[in-house]
């Protein structure tokens, strides 16, 4: 029988999606809607006032909601059900959050119309509905992979016109959300995890809802292959046939956004069967390897774009905001320049210095989960095995959005679905995912760009905290190791 809490908790939240999209409906994403300068200017339009008032109103009630169960739901299909409940009204809804979905529509059109997207932006090609793009993304070539271009033209040839083409493309997210939701009770067993969490923590969490759901986020589908493929190596570690599939899975994932590639060196610890060996891990892993390689290759050949999408990797960072912890130092460094007459232009240095940080910490943990891996009590504990090496790459994907040049609240998504099955406390992590809800306007606004100096202020002092605290639990560490070795040293035999 379900609590009263767990109901309440339910129509709060359902009430709350249905306020996030009367909002949509008030001051949207909509095609037609003028591109906001200031919140302000939102508050002054016809609407202004209501529309604001029902996104917050929602935000809050939905984030509360979801906040209230963290620590899971009351059972797995309980959550299945208010997930899909919440997601309802967010179905029907204008684009939510970000104006990203009609720059996926205006690549589509341009691949669709034998333009490469690669080469060229949107602008450039021509594309019908550029008017609907944020200015930014005008003139910069597509930085997604091939799978999802040839997606996105899909949706224009099934679309027809712009409505069409953006109901296809939440077609697509959907999809790829529920491709998610099937492989999460399977990833939850193999972590040793409570299902019912996982579901509650990955499917109703608001960014999903908004931002994957409502701002159909090409995020949804990278997820959905993901977790596929990761499903597939740690309930067939070993087996040639099951890791190419599950390699070509990731592959997929990498060619829809890059950034999935992150969490293919701890899918091949999962997929070793047995001891962990430098040989068990050559053969095992090259079997993931080369299903990776195989889908990379064929998708690029395929859809005839080849490996174009690689260097429009480097227009994602052409957005500077305090919301990404380099770019926020980097921003602090520049004001204190300023303070004695310097213009150290040290935003695109930190990001620099951040990517080659990101390096190092991707190694580091990959080789601590070799190490704990290859502890001889792991060989005989499937479930201790797995959730090492998913929990590393949980923790890989949490690296690459804190040390990425930009981060907009849908990143999030990324090592949630993966901490939703791994980490032991909740709250740590789904405390920035909640905050992170609060960050944008329902027509794409994001404050963070109206509040640049006292974010980045606020963000490095956030950060340099949490340096700070893992510094002394690291210390801490090594003074209760020193601690015990001296008393076993110190300790006399009793007769």
């Amino acid at each position: 029988m379900t609590a009263p809490g767990a109901r309440f908790s339910r129509y709060a939240g359902l009430a709350g999606a249905v306020l996030l999209a009367v909002a949509g409906y008030l001051g949207g994403a909509l095609p037609d809607a003028p591109l906001s300068v200031t919140p302000a200017s939102i508050w002054r339009a016809p609407d202004g006032p209501a529309t604001l008032t029902c996104w917050l109103v929602g935000t809050v009630l939905l984030v509360g909601a979801w906040w209230s169960l963290r620590e899971g739901a009351p059972s797995t299909r309980w959550a299945y059900v208010t997930a899909g409940l919440w997601a309802l009204p967010l179905l029907v809804a204008p684009p939510l959050g970000s104006r990203d979905v009609y720059s996926y529509a205006c690549q589509g059109w341009t691949y669709a119309h034998g333009v490469d997207p690669y080469t060229v932006g949107v602008a450039a090609a021509g594309c019908p509905w550029l008017d609907t793009v944020a200015p930014i993304w005008r003139d910069t070539p597509a930085p997604y992979g091939p799978v999802f271009v040839v997606l996105a033209a899909l949706a224009v040839g099934l679309g027809g016109g712009l409505t069409g083409t953006i109901v296809a493309l939440r077609v697509i997210a959907v999809a790829g959300l529920l491709l998610a939701a099937l492989c999460l009770p399977g990833l939850a067993r193999a972590a040793g995890v409570p299902a019912r969490r996982a579901a509650w923590l990955t499917l109703a969490a608001p960014l999903v809802g908004v931002h994957l759901v409502a701002g159909a986020h090409n995020d949804a589908v990278m997820l959905g292959l993901l977790l596929c493929g990761l499903l597939i190596v740690v309930r067939r570690p070993g087996r040639p046939a099951a890791l190419l599939l599950a390699g070509a899975l990731l592959g997929l994932a990498v060619t829809v956004k890059a950034s999935a590639v992150v969490v293919v060196p701890f899918a091949a610890l999962a997929a070793v069967h047995g001891r962990h060996t430098v040989r068990a891990l050559l053969r095992h892993g090259g079997w993931l390897a080369g299903g990776l390689l195989t889908a990379l290759l064929t998708t690029s050949a395929v859809s005839g774009l080849g490996f174009g999408w690689v260097g429009g990797l480097a227009h994602s960072g052409d957005s500077e905001q305090w919301t990404s912890p380099p770019t926020a130092v980097g921003f602090v460094v520049d004001y204190a320049g300023a303070l004695v007459g310097r213009d150290p232009q040290a935003v695109p240095v930190v990001r620099a210095v951040a990517l080659l940080l990101l390096v190092g910490v991707l190694v580091v943990l990959w080789w601590r989960a070799w190490q704990t891996l290859r502890e001889p009590e792991h060989t005989s504990h499937p479930v201790a095995r797995s959730r090492v090496a998913l929990h590393g790459a949980a923790l890989a994907l949490v690296a690459t959005v804190v040390l990425s040049p930009v981060f907009h609240p849908w990143y999030a998504t990324w090592p949630l679905a993966l901490l939703a099955f791994t980490a032991a406390g909740t709250t740590w992590f789904t405390l920035p995912v909640a905050a992170a809800a609060f960050l944008v306007l329902p027509d794409g606004t994001n404050l963070a760009r109206f509040t640049k100096a006292p974010g980045a202020l606020a963000m490095t002092a956030l950060l340099l905290t949490v340096l700070a605290h893992l510094a002394r639990r690291r210390l801490q560490a090594v003074d209760d190791e020193v601690g015990g070795q001296r008393s076993g040293r110190n300790a006399r035999p009793t007769s």
